[in-house]
């Protein structure tokens, strides 16, 4: 069953940010539960994309996605662990809640982004597919294979976060102290994200790819028994 894959999460924060968050599942108020975290997560992306579209009028504006990052980070790393910490899973239903949420999200971000007067919406929603594809990618692997990995190599989703909230720091410091127009980052940030794409479409064919030369080994073609 997929939503009992062994989770496999190599990312670079994986162990320490597993300790931080259950420490602050045994400290959270009795009254508050996953679902209630999960609807934190989906607001924290509203705020997110607030905050890059009200950043055409002002670039202190991008404070408020970077907020709106970590209140996504709380909700959505901490539902889960929440439910284990109470022993309360509900295996089916908080797997298929948890990844069409994540999809959500990432959807509300990236057209946020792409909103921004830091980037045209073309590239950003590639960005968007891409990883959308990485996902899918990760949910068919837990099932034929029985592991889950969110994580593409060193990078996860929090790793995501935390590059994007620098990334506005750096923004806001260079437009609101340098005096760069957000067309000159713009032009910037477009060649950025459209390299960041070729590379996620690079890691989805050769993870295809791999993943079909093991299945093959597992299940080899069949020749003969007549018509299908």
């Amino acid at each position: 069953m997929t939503e009992k894959a062994q989770r496999e999460m190599s990312f670079l924060l994986a162990a320490p940010e597993r300790r931080a968050l259950r420490w602050i599942a045994e400290r959270l108020p009795a009254s508050w539960m996953p679902d209630h975290l999960t609807i934190i997560g989906v607001l924290g992306a509203f705020t997110v994309a607030a905050g890059y579209v009200l950043s055409s009028r002002h670039p202190g504006w991008l404070w408020l996605a970077s907020f709106g990052l970590f209140m996504n980070w709380f909700g959505d790393s901490l539902d889960g662990t929440l439910a284990r910490v109470r022993k309360i899973e509900r295996p089916k239903y908080g797997y298929y809640l948890d990844h069409m949420v994540d999809a959500i999200n990432t959807s509300i971000v990236g057209a946020g982004i792409g909103l921004s007067p830091f980037v045209d919406l073309p590239y950003a929603l590639a960005v968007v597919i891409m990883y959308l594809c990485l996902s899918i990618n990760v949910y068919l692997e837990s099932s034929v294979h029985g592991t889950f990995d969110l994580g593409f190599g060193i990078i996860g989703p929090t790793e995501i976060r935390i590059l994007l909230v620098l990334l506005n720091t750096g923004l806001f410091a260079w437009v609101a102290w340098e005096g760069h127009s957000s067309a000159g980052v713009a032009r910037v940030a477009n060649i950025v994200l459209a390299i960041a794409s070729a590379g996620m479409l690079y890691a989805v064919l050769a993870r295809l790819r791999i993943n079909l030369i093991r299945l093959a080994r597992i299940e080899p073609p069949r020749r003969g028994g007549g018509a299908v």
